[in-house]
């Protein structure tokens, strides 16, 4: 019984999210209500809420648990493992805790994108999660790389998410697909821990 509770609570997620991801994208974020998203999804308006806290969320969805994903791995750093190679294993974390959620979350990533350049909102909202988040980022690393300053803990967050930020954003902004976006994430992310100069060969 408990295993058909949870299988309803993913399909009834899953309506919710995929109606609003069309609404959205047909009709506009701003023009699209909560109570069309649960008339499209075939449940009550309360029902919404029992799985989203705000319109917001649905396009934010494990926000915060991606961040925890990164915070875990600082945390299990390796004995003397350096700096560029745990960043490397940070991003490949991210993109295993992408593939395994059932919840669209990386396919909401273009319609999410897109959104955050015309609806100031949700431009709040991101930029808000970036500044709460990069911090912690920053202060984990000092703990498990005693030889790094808060500075230059965060110049290397700042280089590995905004590497991973803008790369995947060109990507994407090219009609890119997400396996495309991923593919330029991950190369931005080597050029952050390279260095500029494995750009020019210098």
């Amino acid at each position: 019984m408990e295993g058909h509770r949870e299988r309803k609570k993913v399909r009834t997620r899953r309506a919710l999210l995929e109606a609003a991801v069309r609404l959205f994208g047909e009709q506009g974020y701003e023009q699209t209500t909560i109570a069309e998203i649960a008339a499209a999804a075939d449940v009550a308006p309360r029902t919404f809420f029992a799985y989203f806290a705000s319109k917001e969320d649905v396009l934010f969805l494990h926000a915060e648990d991606r961040w925890q994903v990164m915070l875990d791995v600082i945390a299990g750093r390796k004995p003397g493992e350096p700096l560029g190679d745990l960043l490397s294993r940070m991003f490949e974390a991210l993109v295993r805790s992408l593939a395994g959620d059932d919840e669209l979350d990386f396919a909401l990533s273009p319609l999410r994108t897109r959104l955050m350049f015309t609806e100031p909102a949700l431009r709040a909202r991101g930029l808000t999660l970036m500044l709460e988040g990069q911090p912690l980022l920053a202060e984990a690393l000092c703990e498990v790389y005693p030889e790094l300053d808060p500075v230059a803990a965060g110049a290397a967050v700042g280089s590995f998410m905004g590497a991973l930020a803008v790369a995947g954003l060109v990507a994407q902004q090219q009609g890119g697909s997400n396996e495309d976006v991923l593919a330029s994430g991950r190369r931005g992310i080597e050029i952050a821990v390279n260095g500029l100069s494995s750009l020019d060969g210098s």
